[in-house]
């Protein structure tokens, strides 16, 4: 019982950890299979061609699990998925700009620099979704 009054206390935030560490899973995925196999992540423009190819089937995955299991979302409006892509669009901005930083210009491996800059973007994408995405209207 204990647990079950622990779950619902906290079911937003262990839901969003659940999800946005498949939403993570997704991505890095995405980008492992990417860059060992089709692209050359030391070419700088190909890097950022395999952020932007994980970073969109993260985020349709993305939308529809916070949507409906973390944030519980009643909305159906055109607004709410705006709001969505567009706080997404900036953190993918700030994963490749620290990217570029780390990998292009101080030639930090990318394998390693992409978990590292997961976990900044996971934790202001949880914010973003929680305080102007899903905020209720």
């Amino acid at each position: 019982m204990k647990i079950k009054k622990y779950y619902l206390k906290y079911k937003e935030i262990i839901n969003y950890l659940v999800f946005g560490g498949l939403t993570t899973l997704v991505n890095l995925l995405v980008y492992y299979l990417l860059s060992f196999t089709i692209f050359n992540t030391d070419n700088s423009i190909e890097l950022q061609l395999v952020i932007i190819i994980s970073w969109i089937c993260a985020v349709v995955f993305a939308y529809f699990t916070n949507r409906k299991y973390v944030f519980e979302s009643k909305n159906n409006g055109k607004k709410e998925i705006i709001k969505f892509f567009l706080s997404r669009l900036g953190t993918l901005a700030l994963e490749m700009l620290l990217m570029f930083i780390f990998v292009t210009k101080l030639h930090f491996s990318d394998k390693i620099m992409k978990v590292f800059v997961q976990v900044a973007v996971i934790i202001l994408n949880y914010l973003l979704s929680k305080f102007i995405v899903f905020k209720g209207e």
